[in-house]
């Protein structure tokens, strides 16, 4: 048993790397759409999965975001996502299309092609994603559950373990959308694989993974602390994996 500190940072790197090797990725890779939604976990995942398919020249994270949460009187000028808006990353067949975005393809979406889209709240007992909504037409996570929903197209949810709350997210979303709240609303998102940290690691290096304690300072703000258990061979390989990432 081996106790491993991972910070944000490097949660978001871990599970890049974890979805970019889903086998459902990989399959649609061969024969299929992937749509990577921007976002800043997202990021990494895009990186990590046109690295495969050796097409990450052009591509940036600095920019792959729609929203994000900033300190209180911070202006977004100078912080990663300011200026153009790049589009998601849409993968037709093992072609990376750049400039097109989730409502370009939307129409196009069939059974066995994938669609990953990050989240702002998890309930990791339920195995619960929430995306909070600043679109009055419930935004991209409207338009992605469409073609889950109605056309079976695969669901994959990347979300660090700093995301968790221990509301149901119903009952979170309840409490968001109720007439004469104010801010974001709340997507309770039905169905998907939720992949954090723990799913990661398990997933690279066949560890089984347990949350055990969290926090941090001095740049471990929100970190986790994950034990892991497995194979002597495997929890080295997952302590080199962390410390490497």
């Amino acid at each position: 048993m081996r106790q491993l500190i991972i910070t944000p940072a490097t949660g978001k790197k871990l599970i890049g790397r974890a979805t970019a090797g889903h086998a459902s990725v990989k399959r649609a890779l061969q024969g299929g759409r992937i749509v990577i939604m921007a976002g800043t976990t997202n990021g990494f995942v895009a990186e990590e999965v046109l690295k495969s398919i050796n097409q990450q020249e052009g591509f940036s994270r600095d920019r792959f975001v729609r929203g994000m949460t900033l300190p209180p009187g911070k202006s977004k000028k100078g912080f990663i996502g300011a200026g153009d808006f790049p589009g998601d990353v849409v993968i037709d067949n093992g072609q990376w299309v750049p400039g097109k975005t989730i409502f370009d393809v939307l129409p196009e979406l069939r059974e066995g092609d994938v669609v990953i889209k990050g989240a702002n709240a998890l309930n990791l007992e339920n195995r619960q994603a929430g995306v909070l909504v600043g679109h009055p037409e419930a935004g991209t996570v409207g338009a992605a559950l469409q073609a889950v929903v109605g056309r079976r197209v695969e669901l994959l949810l990347p979300v660090g373990l700093e995301k968790r709350i221990a509301m149901d997210l119903h009952q979170a979303a309840r409490l968001l959308n109720a007439p004469g709240a104010s801010g974001p609303r709340m997507f309770a998102v039905p169905g998907g694989e939720v992949i954090t940290e723990i799913e990661a690691l398990s997933m690279l290096t066949s560890v089984q993974a347990e949350l055990t304690a969290a926090g941090g300072v001095g740049g471990a703000e929100g970190a986790v602390w994950l034990t892991v258990c497995g194979k002597e061979e495997d929890e080295k390989a997952a302590e080199d994996l962390v410390e490497n990432v």
